[in-house]
């Protein structure tokens, strides 16, 4: 499932319908707003004497994001900007773009057409998230890798400038993780999904080694569904089951690039319905993290 999309109240009766997604408007010059600040942010930590991971357990934060943040895949937030500021003696100097930095959060979220643009909004202050995946890994859990090989291998072909451009909004996406306090998230993945090696051995061991990871988080629960099951009570598409902040619950589906929210009360709660049937029917958590660590080994 590649996005997901909420509208406003008077929006939703019509997005019950489906409609074949526009091309993303990719191009408003935030990303390289991103990109300088990453640079600025790696002179000044290096300036400093400090390795990418001393900078993230002074900010409290990853190893991982720093370095994201630096080669302008992951956007630095005005609070991180601010924390930082005196950590690498940056004398207000990273303080100063704060401004800007949330000017250009508030244009990333028009980059989008609407059918994923008021997903994405609606996503970021979600309250509860419950997904179904059994093509791909979903996006807000992939890797830099894997989202690269998705969208590099997705035909008819995307330019490279679309590719990185896409890869960083998806990543983006992922800053839901750092937000306090934290919505509620279950997954439930199709083994098959974890067997397949996409981006090669490198990048499929990364994207298993960080679902270990997202999966002992304690507001996280990832399950697995095996393969060899002898019952399934959903063999069709992936789906999601929503609840937005101050809204009812909805339900979204997305089958060959065709999106489609359900806000129908009733039809929203077969999809509720289902998605605790796969739950009960997949491995617990501890299994499943036991399962993805044999992977993980085999690989």
């Amino acid at each position: 499932m590649t996005g997901r999309t909420e509208s406003g109240a008077g929006q939703m009766a019509n997005a019950e319908r489906e409609e074949r997604p526009e091309r993303p408007a990719e191009s408003d010059g935030t990303a390289h707003l991103f990109k300088a600040l990453g640079k600025q942010i790696k002179v000044l930590r290096e300036r400093a004497g400090m390795s990418q991971k001393d900078l993230g357990l002074a900010a409290h934060c990853g190893e991982d994001l720093i370095s994201a943040m630096e080669r302008g895949v992951r956007t630095p937030q005005p609070e991180f900007l601010i924390r930082v500021d005196p950590l690498l003696g940056a004398c207000g100097v990273l303080c100063a773009a704060v401004d800007e930095v949330r000017e250009a959060l508030t244009r990333a979220r028009t980059r989008h057409p609407d059918w994923f643009r008021n997903y994405a909004r609606v996503e970021a202050e979600a309250l509860a998230l419950h997904d179904y995946s059994n093509q791909a890994v979903p996006g807000l859990l992939q890797t830099e890798a894997y989202a690269r090989a998705l969208f590099t291998q997705r035909r008819p072909l995307l330019d490279e400038e679309t590719i990185e451009k896409r890869v960083a909004d998806r990543l983006d996406r992922q800053r839901i993780f750092d937000r306090w306090p934290p919505p509620t998230m279950t997954y439930v993945l199709e083994e098959v999904v974890l067997q397949r090696p996409l981006g090669g051995r490198a990048a499929h061991r990364e994207q298993l080694a960080h679902l270990l990871q997202v999966g002992r988080m304690r507001t996280v629960s990832l399950q697995i569904m095996p393969t060899a099951t002898e019952e399934h009570p959903s063999l069709g598409s992936s789906f999601i089951v929503l609840t937005p902040k101050g809204r009812q619950e909805v339900a979204y589906t997305e089958t060959y690039g065709y999106p489609r929210l359900i806000t129908a009360p009733e039809e929203v709660r077969v999809f509720s319905e289902r998605y605790g049937n796969i739950r009960s029917q997949a491995l617990t958590n501890r299994e499943s993290l036991t399962l993805i660590e044999k992977m993980l080994g085999d690989s």
